[in-house]
This record gives structure tokens, C-alpha cells and sequence, in this order.
């Protein structure tokens, strides 16, 4: 059997099931990608990547209907408190007390029903509360890495080779343990048979592996007859929107736990016959200091 679609459902169909791809600079930019907003259909996700601000007005949101419909049910059932008077004010604030488990003992259950009431909401109290800490946790437990990549990736001639250089340095005041990096080349090109596809191509770094990252670290790619980037121009780079991708990854010394970190550089943030500045000035035999302040600078050869 055939199924036929109009095209006004086809193109409903393809807006809703499109990933939007923007090219700027060189650089890929998928719409939402890493974004909280992007996340609104899985709710643990987005309470996990909402900022502290946003995460803060959700809870508390939640918490004052979660009161407020308590409130109702109980109501519902007439004057069924003592001292509350039937009042919504008093309802509202029995609720708070039995959900955070205060129990001042002025206003309490007088009526069945609401002392079932308040087992129903005594338990939904425990999950809440059980929950609200879990996700807490998980914010607060989540590691981030505080490492910057240089502005620039240069060519340069080294041993007599041209070679794709750039830096990367952690800026916080500890060692990340067993730092791994892994470099790879994104490009466009056309297979034999005329399709155009995306290729990536794994690039070999001079070192890859720092046991304690904590100092500025030059990665170096030497771009001979076997590297994907043999023959290039700034030309050819900018064509085949060409992308450096730059994956870190190591052990906070801080808290053991894994941490990432990534960059990527577009055609326009490769730079031939350039060469990073140096920022590691010695001071007499025993002395040396790192300038940051130079970090993303460049030279001409």
C-alpha cells in the first residue's frame, strides 16, 4: 500500500524533524546543541543544565502548587483543621508545615479526613524532598574542567617539517591527572560517484598524553606525506570547510573524577607561516614565570 503525503505535510514533517546547521566563520553551529532550552522534553536533563537562577524559580514554583493544591483538598472537606477556620490562608499554611515536616502543633488535623490528607501529603513530602536532593547533588556533583585552548592553531616549520601548532592550559590551580588529547580533521569532499559526504580523519600528535596537566601545553601536528592535511592551502581549508577538533580529557586531581574539555578550529583560525609567542620567560637559574597575558597572541616568521 502507498502512502502519499501533501506537501504541506511533508515540509510540517521536515520542520519539525530538522537539525538546523549554521556555518560561520568556518565553524559548524547546530541549533540548540548544549543548550538548557533544547532539553525541554526530558525534564531530569533540563533540571540538570537550567542555570541556578532558573532551577531555583522552578522548585520553588513547583513547591508553592504543590501547597496550594493541598490546600484545596483539605477545603474540600469543610472545617477539618483546628484553628484554621475553614480559611484558604490557614489550609496554605498547614500544608507548609506538614510538607517540610515542621508540625508547630497550633494548626493540626481534626476530621478523618484530613488526617488522610495529610498521609498523602507526608509521602509526597519524602519523595519530593528525596528528589529535590538527588537533582541538587547531581548539579553540584557534576565536574567541569576550566581549560583554555589558544585563539589561533599556527603552521610552522618544525624539523624541517610544516607543522600544526596550538596550546591549551588549565586554569585552575590543580593537575589534571593522565590528560589525554585526541586531534581531528572535519571536511567536506565528493566521493567518486558525485555525493557529497562529511570525513573525518584521525590526526597524529607529536604527544598526546601529559600525566599532570597543569602547565601550558603546545600540541603539535606534523603534516607530512601520510597526514590528511599534506598538500592544504588556506584555500583549500576554507572550500572544504575544513574544522580542527581538539578533545580533552583527564582526572581532576581535585575531585577524581573524569573531566572534558573541546575546541574547534575553523579555516579562519588556522594561520600559515605563523608561530605562537612565547610565554614562559626565565627569570635566573632557578626562577621562571608563565605570562597568560600572551597566551592567544601571534607572530609572523
Amino acid at each position: 500500500m502507498k502512502i502519499s503525503k501533501t506537501s504541506s505535510q511533508f515540509q510540517k514533517l521536515s520542520s519539525r524533524n530538522n537539525i538546523h546547521i549554521k556555518v560561520q566563520d568556518g565553524l559548524f553551529s547546530v541549533q540548540g546543541l548544549d543548550k538548557w532550552y533544547s532539553n525541554w522534553q526530558e525534564p531530569y536533563h533540563l533540571m540538570l543544565t537550567l542555570p541556578w537562577l532558573g532551577f531555583i524559580s522552578i522548585v520553588s514554583l513547583l513547591y508553592l502548587a504543590l501547597n496550594i493544591g493541598f490546600a484545596g483538598l483539605y477545603l474540600l472537606g469543610g472545617d477539618c483543621i483546628v484553628n484554621g477556620n475553614g480559611s484558604f490562608q490557614a489550609a496554605f499554611f498547614f500544608s507548609v508545615q506538614t510538607l517540610a515536616g515542621i508540625g508547630y502543633g497550633v494548626l493540626s488535623p481534626k476530621t478523618t479526613y484530613a488526617n488522610y490528607i495529610v498521609v498523602m501529603e507526608a509521602i509526597t513530602g519524602l519523595f519530593a524532598i528525596a528528589l529535590l536532593t538527588g537533582l541538587s547533588f547531581a548539579r553540584f556533583s557534576r565536574p567541569t574542567a576550566k581549560v583554555m585552548f589558544s585563539k589561533f592553531a599556527v603552521v610552522m616549520t618544525q624539523n624541517n617539517l610544516p607543522t600544526l601548532m596550538f596550546r591549551t592550559a588549565n586554569q585552575r590551580r590543580n593537575q589534571i591527572l593522565e590528560a589525554q588529547v585526541t586531534l581531528s580533521l572535519s571536511r567536506d569532499e565528493v566521493t567518486a560517484e558525485g555525493r557529497h559526504i562529511r570525513r573525518f580523519y584521525q590526526l597524529h600528535l607529536l604527544r598526546s598524553h601529559n600525566p599532570a596537566f597543569s602547565l601550558p601545553w603546545t600540541l603539535m601536528h606534523p603534516i607530512d606525506e601520510q597526514s590528511p592535511l599534506s598538500g592544504f592551502s588556506a584555500e583549500s581549508l576554507a572550500e572544504s570547510q575544513s574544522q580542527i577538533i581538539v578533545s580533552l580529557s583527564g582526572i581532576d586531581e581535585t575531585v577524581y573524577q573524569n573531566v572534558h574539555a573541546r575546541h574547534t578550529y575553523g579555516a579562519s583560525s588556522i594561520i600559515l607561516n605563523h608561530q605562537l609567542v612565547d610565554i614562559i620567560h626565565v627569570v635566573d637559574e632557578r626562577n621562571r614565570y608563565v605570562d597568560l597575558a600572551s597566551f592567544h597572541h601571534v607572530v609572523p616568521l
